[in-house]
């Protein structure tokens, strides 16, 4: 156990903490008294000289005081879309340095706060952004062409590949040049992993999936999965589909409610992996945090439901009917491929790692969900 020995204590009570050494990520000194002792998990004594030293309990990556954090200092790629910008006003809230990676700086600017670095990159080549890696103690992934962007055209599907085989590649190529490697890389996945599974919980230990998604994620993950040799904790977080009403697939779905017509895709018997936006930030900074999670990490909500439950709770909250189902050849002729996978297909995922792991879910139910957000 890690020690740090207190130099001195005010008339209040209060206790300078003196940086001795270097403690984990900490970079910054603050005054600890003795309630925040107790309520941050450290372990205090009063030494014989009168004076206390406090002990970090193992595993511990921070400690707070008044909401604050020490500093760690996060590379992120895809931070300016719809999750990364949330995620980035997390880390920023709560005191983190962060980097964020770009292949368009001016633009990522617009959508993040001002006290963020933004740096071009080309995962393909070398650039300055490689100088962020060395000495950042985590990089976060999100990189990857959208799914339901386009068509799945032959050349779109590679695209779809190549958008995050590469974008993973040239992460772990800066991992293995690097002199001050990170202590975890946190690289994006997606439940499409596990394919089309009609009934049965799917934990982590599912095996993948024998469609184009389930190959895609398959092969992302195994990218991510080489900086593991490095010493590098790796958490490859196998995310559903993220609810909130400013961005992801929520936005379409409310349309034809909007309009009385809405109603499920398909037969409605599918399973919708769905998890509230709030937690999905929830559990990938708890992902970060949680020095002893790695490997795949379902990031779900506990209590999964099928596509016509969804759709009935989503008309509820918005005080609209659910009565006007779409027909799985309809989608199919309008959408094309990417129908069966991303709208007729599903999974009953269950984030059993999470879970076990003791993350919290804010919202677990579907109804309490889609009240907070329909409510804003």
């Amino acid at each position: 156990m890690e020690s740090i020995n207190l130099d001195g204590a005010s008339e209040m009570g209060s206790i300078r903490l003196i940086k001795q050494q270097r403690v984990k990520s900490a970079r910054t000194l603050y005054s600890l008294n003795d309630k925040n002792i107790a309520e941050n998990g450290l372990k205090s004594k009063v030494n014989t000289n009168g004076f206390q030293s406090v002990s970090f309990v193992p595993n511990s990556l921070y400690f707070e005081k008044s909401e604050r954090r020490y500093l760690m200092k996060i590379v992120i790629t895809g931070g300016s879309g719809f999750l990364g910008t949330a995620l980035v006003k997390r880390l920023t809230d709560t005191n983190h340095s962060l980097v964020i990676l770009s292949r368009n700086p001016q633009k990522a600017k617009g959508k993040l706060p001002v006290n963020v670095h933004v740096d071009y990159w080309d995962a393909m080549t070398s650039g300055s952004w490689i100088q962020h890696v060395d000495g950042a103690e985590a990089i976060i992934n999100l990189t990857g062409e959208s799914l339901g962007g386009k068509r799945w055209t032959k050349k779109q599907k590679e695209i779809l590949l190549s958008s995050r085989i590469q974008s993973t590649r040239g992460i772990v190529e800066a991992l293995s040049n690097a002199k001050t490697k990170p202590k975890v890389l946190i690289n994006q996945s997606a439940v499409g992993f596990y394919g089309d599974v009609p009934a049965g919980d799917v934990t982590e230990s599912h095996p993948k999936g024998n469609d184009f998604l389930g190959d895609v994620a398959s092969q992302w993950e195994n990218e991510a999965r080489k900086a593991e040799v490095l010493g590098i904790r790796v958490v490859t977080p196998r995310t559903g589909v993220v609810l909130d009403r400013k961005g992801g697939a929520l936005p379409r779905l409310l349309l034809p409610f909007s309009m009385f017509v809405g109603g499920p895709l398909g037969s409605g018997m599918q399973w919708f992996p769905w998890i509230h936006l709030e937690d999905e930030i929830g559990a990938l900074v708890f992902a970060l945090e949680n020095s002893k999670l790695s490997g795949p990490v379902n990031l779900t909500a506990p209590e999964p439901v099928t596509m016509k439950d969804f759709c009935s709770a989503l008309g509820k909250a918005m005080h609209r009917p659910s009565w006007a189902p779409v027909p799985g050849f309809a989608l199919k002729i309008l959408v094309g491929e990417m129908a069966g996978p991303l709208l007729l297909g599903g999974q009953k995922v269950i984030p059993k790692k999470l879970q076990e792991s003791g993350y919290v879910f804010k919202f677990p139910r579907l109804e309490s969900a889609l009240e907070d957000i329909m409510g804003r």
